[in-house]
C-alpha cells in the first residue's frame, strides 16, 4: 500500500474539518477518496466542495463496500461511534474515531474487542496528545522529575457556552442526543490528558454534577470531582460551561516539586531534594525544602488534527506506533461515566466501573429526555 485511501463517515463540522486537512496535501501518504452522510444537504454540499475526485455515499456500508477506502474517519454523533467502527472492522477497514470513543463504557469495550479481533489499525482523535506542553508533562512525570505524584488539580472552565448555543440544535445538551454535557462534549480531551500525562487511573471517585446550572438544559454543565489513587495521591477536576471568564490551569504536585500549565506556558517548581528526604533530616519547625522556579521553553506549535492524521497514516503504512490508540478512548470515558454515576447515586464510585449500573442509570435519563432520536440519526457534529 503506497497511500491510505480515506473515507469520512459524517460530513458535518468535524468531518469536513478532517476532509479539509486530507485534501490540503499536508498529510503524506493520504488521500481522500470518499465521504458519506445520511442527509442529502450534506451530500450535495460535498459534491460541490470536492467535485468528482471524491465519491459521495448515503451510508458507510455502501462507501466501505465500494472498495474505495482503506480507512475511515468516524465523525458521526457520539452514540454512533462504536457501531460505525465495529461495522468497519468487520469489513477489514482501519478506523480513526472522533472523540469521545462513545457515550458509555460497555459499548466502547465492544468496539475495542472488535478492533482487536480485526487486527486493523485503530486510533482516536485525541489531538491534544500532540500538544508539546502535554507531551513534555507526560515525559517529566514518567522520568521522575517531580518524584511520586501526590496531587492533581485541574480547573478547566473556559468552555463558555451561551443559551443560544444550546438552543441551536434540539439534540444539544440532552441525554438522548449527546449522552451528557460538558464531560462528554467539551472535556473528553482533558479527561484523557488527566490519565495519559500522569500514567494513573483513580481507584475511586466522588463527584458533584450540577445539571442545567444557569442554563435551560437537562445535562451537566458544572462539575466538581474528587479522585483517590492507589499510591495515596488525590485529584480534583473542576469544569463548567457558564463561567466567564474561565480558567484553564493544571497543577501536578509530586514529592520533588510541582508543574503548572496555564496560559499555554509550563512552569516547574523543582525541589532541590525529595520532600521525603528533607522531612527525614530536617529539625527546624518552620523550614521547607529549597525550591527552584523553572520556566520551561515551548518546543513549537501543536500539530493538532493534522498530527493525528499523519500519525495514523504512518501507522497504517509503516507500523508507526500510534500516539492515540483507539483502545485508550475507554480510559477517559471511564472517568466521565464514573463522575456521572457518582452524582446519580450520590455516593463514591469504585474503579473498575460497574458498567451495568452506569448503563441502567443512563437509560433512565435517556427515557425521560426531551430529545427523541429520529431515524436516521440526525447529523449533529
Amino acid at each position: 500500500m503506497k497511500q491510505v485511501r480515506y473515507g469520512i463517515v459524517g460530513i458535518g463540522n468535524m468531518g469536513s474539518g478532517h476532509a479539509a486537512i486530507l485534501t490540503s496535501g499536508k498529510i503524506k501518504g493520504a488521500v481522500l477518496t470518499a465521504v458519506c452522510d445520511a442527509f442529502e444537504s450534506k451530500r450535495e454540499w460535498a459534491k460541490e466542495q470536492y467535485g468528482t475526485g471524491v465519491a459521495v455515499f448515503e451510508n458507510a456500508t455502501d462507501m466501505i463496500g465500494s472498495g474505495l477506502v482503506d480507512a475511515v474517519v468516524i465523525a458521526t454523533p457520539h452514540y454512533d461511534h462504536p457501531a460505525e467502527a465495529i461495522a468497519a472492522f468487520a469489513q477489514g477497514v482501519n478506523v480513526l474515531v472522533e472523540k469521545p470513543a462513545g457515550v458509555y463504557v460497555k459499548q466502547v469495550r465492544e468496539m475495542n474487542e472488535a478492533a482487536a479481533k480485526s487486527g486493523k489499525t485503530f486510533g482516536i482523535v485525541y489531538n491534544q496528545r500532540m500538544n508539546p506542553l502535554y507531551q513534555k508533562l507526560r515525559d517529566l512525570i514518567a522520568t521522575g522529575e517531580i518524584g511520586d505524584i501526590r496531587r492533581i488539580n485541574w480547573i478547566i472552565t473556559n468552555w463558555y457556552r451561551s443559551q443560544a448555543y444550546y438552543d441551536s440544535g434540539t439534540w444539544r445538551a440532552t441525554w438522548a442526543g449527546e449522552g451528557g454535557g460538558v464531560l462528554i462534549n467539551q472535556c473528553p480531551h482533558n479527561l484523557d490528558l488527566w490519565q495519559w500525562t500522569t500514567g494513573m487511573m483513580p481507584t475511586r471517585i466522588r463527584a458533584f454534577c450540577q445539571f442545567g446550572k444557569h442554563r435551560d438544559i437537562e445535562v451537566e454543565n458544572d462539575v466538581t470531582a474528587y479522585a483517590e489513587y492507589a499510591n495515596g495521591a488525590t485529584a480534583v477536576f473542576i469544569t463548567s460551561t457558564s463561567d466567564a471568564p474561565g480558567t484553564n490551569r493544571l497543577e501536578v504536585t509530586g514529592s520533588r516539586g510541582k508543574i503548572v500549565i496555564e496560559d499555554d506556558r509550563m512552569t516547574m517548581y523543582r525541589l532541590r531534594e525529595d520532600e521525603v528526604d528533607f522531612n527525614a533530616r530536617n529539625t527546624a519547625p518552620f523550614a521547607s525544602p529549597e525550591v527552584w522556579k523553572i520556566e520551561l521553553p515551548k518546543s513549537g506549535p501543536s500539530p493538532e488534527h493534522a498530527g493525528i492524521l499523519q500519525n495514523f497514516t504512518d501507522a497504517v503504512l509503516h507500523g508507526t506506533p500510534l500516539v492515540a490508540p483507539g483502545e485508550e478512548g475507554i480510559l477517559g470515558l471511564t472517568l466521565s461515566n464514573a463522575i456521572h454515576l457518582s452524582t446519580w447515586l450520590d455516593d463514591w464510585v469504585d474503579l473498575p466501573l460497574d458498567e451495568a449500573v452506569h448503563e441502567a442509570e443512563l437509560n433512565k435519563r435517556i427515557a425521560s429526555s426531551k430529545f427523541k432520536r429520529p431515524q436516521p440519526a440526525e447529523a449533529r457534529n
